[in-house]
């Protein structure tokens, strides 16, 4: 499997990828309280609006940023196996993987400081369903657009996503797809192999962790649904999904109100997403209050007192002051 890069505009990265939670104010409470991010959108899930679709992210919900969650109450815990995301690391100045160390232990957060890879300082910690998440202390890391209400400082606010690990058998078919998508190989260690696109956007590696005896997984709580790659508008889109089409399985494309997608799963089973940068997500209700109301698209506003009835209500926490930390050796972070 071979191809080019269609002329119009590369893939540069990430878009977004989208998770399975449980309890949705736990939910809502790690990734807005611990981590940082910006309570982004408030919506439903649009093939089973009776669901909340939590959106996170940077100040302005930025392609490149977006952590979604599909949060199913009572949801049972998944299992990581092949043909799924096992990893999904974040972006932060090489000087803050310190600072989140102490943040996270002080939350009783399990942490795996010991990872190195390619050279890079890597965090590793469950969020509250045992999804991995790694924080990656990232020499490129871009400038910061630091979400309005969250108690990190800005100098050691998250990013934005460095890249996921994507758990395979044999990478063979996996790396020929993510070529034609413009993701060329850049690295090698033991059996784990790093492709990445050209420039430094935002989520723009993904790695291939090899096993041939690995076993397939389960979904559930804890797991990642799918990924999402960026395409620069509609235009772009299109002309992608002609080319991806040569090769793999392709949906319609399909309106997702804050952007437009189409599906198709790589080779090793991982579930793909070719998402649109807009319309995005001040869409329907300015930046400055994104998140703080229930959105749902317009064809199904007509039953929307029934599908408040059937959401759990939820709690937003807003304008935390910074904490304050202390280093091992007394500093303040």
């Amino acid at each position: 499997m071979r191809g080019k890069t269609p002329l119009r505009s590369p893939i540069v990265g990430l878009h977004h990828v989208t998770a399975i939670a449980s309890d949705p104010q736990r939910n809502l409470d790690f990734y807005t309280d611990v981590l940082g991010l910006r309570f982004v959108k408030r919506t439903v899930n649009f093939d089973d609006p009776g669901t909340y679709h939590f959106y996170f992210g940077d100040d302005a919900g930025s392609p490149g940023t977006i952590l979604t969650f599909f949060p199913w109450p009572n949801a049972s815990r998944g299992h990581s196996g092949v043909g799924e995301v096992t990893k999904t690391a974040f972006s932060v100045p090489a000087g803050s993987l310190e600072y989140w160390a102490e943040r996270l232990d002080g939350q009783n957060i399990l942490v795996d400081q010991s990872g190195k890879r390619f050279e890079e300082q890597v965090l590793t910690f469950p969020d509250p369903d045992g999804m991995k998440i790694e924080i990656v202390a990232h020499a490129d890391a871009r400038e910061v657009n630091a979400p309005r209400f969250a108690s990190v400082p800005p100098e050691h606010a998250i990013r934005g996503f460095f890249g996921v690990t994507l758990l395979e058998q044999r990478a063979n078919e996996t790396a020929a797809i993510l070529n034609v998508m413009g993701f060329r190989k850049v690295g090698e260690e033991g059996t784990r192999q790093r492709f990445s696109a050209g420039g430094h956007a935002l989520g723009n590696h993904i790695d291939l962790l090899i096993d041939p005896a690995a076993k397939f997984g389960r979904s559930g709580a804890g797991s990642v649904h799918h990924i999402a790659f960026r395409a620069k508008d509609d235009a772009a889109q299109k002309e992608w999904r002609v080319e991806i089409a040569k090769h793999l399985e392709v949906t319609p494309i399909l309106d997702r109100t804050y952007f437009h997608s189409i599906y198709f799963r790589e080779p090793g089973g991982v579930l793909f997403e070719l998402a649109t940068d807009p319309p995005g997500f001040a869409l329907d209700e300015p930046i400055e209050s994104l998140g703080e109301e229930l959105r749902i698209p317009q064809w199904l506003e007509s039953k929307r007192s029934l599908i408040e009835k059937r959401l759990a209500p939820i709690t937003l926490h807003k304008s935390l002051p910074p904490i304050e930390l202390q280093t091992s050796s007394g500093k303040s972070i």
